[in-house]
């Protein structure tokens, strides 16, 4: 046999093998460092990030675990998640968890079924353990997250639809936040958020997200967060595709969507506004103390945001020990405003075109998406 038969031969074969890695043991590609990890993910078929899964939402599987008035809270990726999972919590209790005891974490207190927390793993086989998992202090982890004196559960997604069921006849009345934050702003946030994970969760998958400080850029300016983000790149989907899926639902009656904006200039109106779509009544004196509870400063003093994975089953990672991301580094200042001084002139530029080729189709969305504010009248 010829050298350049046996080089195909070989180049054949190893193509064969990373197909049926990657059909039956696509987790085993996790092992390899980054980038070979991700190039070999994307390359069999697999979507970003190899954390998520939106098995949960389907049709025939929702009605299996959600009860009439859940919530979802499905804002966008760094636009106020934490932040609004929080809120709503203090929503439901009315400011009454004072000292946190339904709040130990909030992948405890508010699960997230999109996250797949171990290697391998589905959210078939993590279903039952959100139910039986043993917390540190003894309790359930169902006895946090569904204790009887919540009026609603409260659930975590960044999906937008059509993964999540919005507009599912029949089954459960399920509520749905969104909320959309200026783009600018989310790539800001992007760039410092790559590097606040831990090594722990990033050795889990395959060094993804890479650790790249928030000060390094490319030739064009750009941090590797925000060139991900932009049209036609790999993580596009968490702005552009997310902004699109939500606004035509803006006006349904079991959708909320708020612009980030518009909740940091006007909290008290927000958590009031929040409160009557999720049929909660609040007294002044309530409401006050909800306002309080959800602001910044006490967010940061509360320090309940690790991001635990109670439900890893990997050797290499220590449920009462390891989370997802640095201490203090999932509550920030969150500044409206804060992408057009991190970037440079000719950056802030091409989002703006890249804004335009992606909203543009709807100057109404175009002008909210930046800015927030009132919705268009519904013709």
């Amino acid at each position: 046999m010829s050298l350049i038969k046996q080089i195909g031969s070989v180049v054949v074969g190893i193509a064969l093998f990373i197909g049926a890695v990657g059909k039956f043991v696509p987790h085993w590609f996790m092992t390899m460092p980054f980038p070979l990890s991700i190039i070999l993910w994307i390359s069999t078929g697999h979507g970003m990030p190899p954390y998520f899964s939106t098995d949960a939402w389907k049709e025939d599987e929702i009605d299996t675990w959600t009860r009439d008035g859940d919530l979802v809270v499905a804002t966008g990726a760094k636009s106020g998640t934490t932040f609004m999972l929080y809120c709503t919590h203090q929503i439901r209790t009315k400011g009454k968890d004072t000292d946190d005891e339904l709040f130990p974490d909030v992948s405890i207190a508010t699960p997230w079924p999109d996250l797949i927390q171990s290697r391998g793993g589905s959210w078939a086989e993590q279903k039952e353990r959100y139910n039986t998992t043993i917390l540190p202090d003894g309790r359930t982890m169902k006895e946090v997250w569904d204790h009887p004196s919540y009026p609603f559960r409260i659930f975590k997604s960044h999906f937008g639809p059509p993964e999540l069921p919005v507009r599912k006849k029949g089954g459960k009345n399920i509520k749905y936040m969104a909320m959309v934050r200026n783009g600018l702003d989310v790539a800001a946030s992007m760039t410092d958020f790559y590097s606040a994970h831990t090594d722990e969760f990033r050795n889990l998958w395959g060094g993804l997200p890479p650790d790249i400080p928030p000060d390094v850029r490319d030739a064009d300016g750009f941090h590797l967060a925000m060139k991900d983000m932009l049209p036609g790149n790999s993580i596009e989907g968490i702005y552009w595709g997310y902004v699109n899926s939500w606004w035509p639902y803006r006006n349904d009656p079991n959708v909320i969507l708020l612009h980030y904006s518009d909740v940091r200039k006007d909290l008290k109106g927000s958590v009031a506004k929040i409160a009557k779509f999720l049929d909660v009544k609040l007294s002044s004196s309530e409401l006050n103390t909800v306002v309080n509870r959800c602001s910044m400063e006490h967010m940061k003093k509360a320090n309940k945001f690790h991001y635990y994975m109670p439900l890893n089953t990997d050797s290499t990672w220590n449920n009462n020990e390891h989370f997802i991301v640095k201490s203090g580094k999932m509550v920030n200042k969150g500044h409206v405003g804060k992408g057009k001084d991190k970037f440079s002139p000719e950056v802030v530029a091409k989002f703006r075109e890249a804004e335009e080729q992606m909203f543009g189709h709807d100057p109404a969305l175009l002008k909210w998406a930046r800015e927030g504010g009132e919705f268009p009248p519904v013709e």
